[in-house]
């Protein structure tokens, strides 16, 4: 489907939560706790030329009650520390009445791993209108928060100690700041950059890595909203940065499974990896087809130390002079916490006389994953890397059978060998291997590895 489908789809829904806020009450400020801004219609014809920009501070003290900040309060009573570093949220595109109900979940995912200032940069006035026009708006609020930078620099904070994330069109605001700064900035972290209007735009006007000294970016609707080119020092591309697992595939299914939820994947993704349940770790290679046939193995370019998802120093990897727009591969499952084991298959077999396939199967307990090897006549050697739920000391058995068309008879398969080994290779792990296997049709053959985890 085209991304100007899913645009049209984007208006119903931007035009439903207008009409269902259209003639709601204005909401009310706790007097403790200040909040995200959510508007009905009235209030944001009034609002949106004036283009507010407002800022939320979560700390640790605070974590349960944001306060407001901006530049009057740098030096006044807040629980802004100067010693501590800060991360800087920026929401993107919003449609009219919603605020971001993600950044609650995200803030305190950081204050869970850290002990940091969270700023919410909330400009939903200038967020809130036709996908060009808010892109207009995006330098305008960049300028707006490089004042309350340059008034806590003033104060003592360092650019280095800033942490950008970005979601969507605010990965391309967050990049802006960066310009601003002259690529000072500590880090800007890209979730799901936008790619409509971005794409085909010089580095001045899009996240590049020049803008921090170092970028990273999480890429899951590339096809569509995301942007398809790397933009950072590190770019995790996850499933190949489009369809992301569990997400609609049918513009009959729900309106948000179907139109942005392979877009806000790279959030969801990202808050997991905070909450430190399991490693996302990314592959170097220079494609996803690459990746996939078992054509990158190992973090080399990286001397050995794969990028992860998460909050560590340049993602984990230490190579100096850093990498520019290193295009990285990872799978992940359905769900929270999204991880699986990458597990690279490579099957041999004697020379065919004709075309077969053969289905590989992998097991731990109740868990299956399986592929099938479609087998041709002038190749004997294919490799495949599949994302299982267990780590490869974990899987108890393999099964192989033979499953050719019906229609014709399918002559036996002989493999000479099949051998598992997990991703990233390393030079000391063997690979698991069974070999001299004879596959007839109808007749599964699976052999049972005897293996303890940590033992390897």
């Amino acid at each position: 489907m085209l991304w100007e489908d899913k645009v049209v789809l984007l208006t119903v829904l931007f035009i439903h939560i207008s009409s269902l806020t259209a003639g709601s009450g204005e909401g009310q400020d706790n007097v403790q706790c200040a909040a995200l801004n959510s508007t009905r219609w009235l209030e944001y014809r009034r609002q949106r030329a004036t283009l507010q920009v407002q800022y939320l501070l979560l700390t640790r003290k605070n974590s349960d009650c944001a306060q407001r900040f901006n530049q009057d309060l740098v030096n006044k009573q807040s629980y802004f520390s100067f010693s501590h570093p800060t991360k800087v949220i920026i929401h993107g595109y919003r449609p009219l009445g919603s605020n971001a109900s993600w950044v609650t979940e995200l803030a305190q995912a950081l204050l869970r791993a850290q002990d940091v200032n969270v700023l919410v940069v909330d400009w939903l006035y200038g967020a809130s209108s036709a996908y060009n026009v808010v892109v207009e708006n995006y330098k305008e609020v960049a300028l707006q928060i490089s004042v309350l930078i340059n008034q806590l620099q003033k104060h003592g904070s360092k650019p280095e100690s800033f942490h950008f994330i970005g979601v969507s069109l605010g990965a391309h605001v967050a990049g802006f700041v960066g310009t601003l700064f002259g690529g000072t900035i500590g880090r800007i972290t890209g979730l799901d950059p936008a790619g409509p209007m971005f794409k085909g735009a010089d580095t001045y006007d899009r996240l590049d890595p020049s803008d921090a000294q170092f970028v990273d970016a999480i890429h899951t609707d590339s096809d569509y909203f995301g942007i398809s080119i790397p933009v950072g020092h590190v770019d995790y591309f996850l499933n190949g940065g489009q369809d992301q697992n569990g997400c609609a595939r049918s513009r009959f299914a729900t309106m948000f499974g179907y139109v942005i939820c392979d877009h806000m994947r790279a959030l969801h993704v990202y808050v997991s990896a905070l909450n430190g349940s399991c490693t996302l770790m990314g592959i170097p290679c220079s494609s996803y087809e690459d990746f996939l046939k078992g054509s990158c193995v190992d973090c080399g370019v990286f001397k050995g130390r794969c990028p992860v998802i998460g909050l560590s120093e340049n993602s984990g990897i230490s190579v100096s002079p850093l990498p520019k727009e290193q295009k990285v591969f990872l799978l992940t499952t359905s769900s929270a916490p999204f991880c699986a084991h990458h597990i690279l298959v490579k099957l041999e077999v004697s020379p065919l006389d004709k075309s077969a396939e053969v289905e590989v199967m992998l097991r731990t307990e109740s868990l299956g994953t399986e592929y099938r090897f479609k087998l041709q006549t002038a190749v004997t050697v294919y490799r495949r890397v599949l994302a299982h739920p267990a780590a490869l000391c974990e899987i108890h058995s393999i099964r192989l059978k033979n499953t050719g068309a019906r229609f014709y008879r399918q002559a036996d398969v002989h493999v000479k060998s099949v051998c598992i080994s997990a991703l990233p290779v390393l030079r000391h792990e063997e690979p698991l291997c069974v070999n001299n296997i004879n596959i007839r049709r109808g007749a599964p053959w699976s052999h049972d590895f005897v293996q303890v985890c940590g033992t390897l």
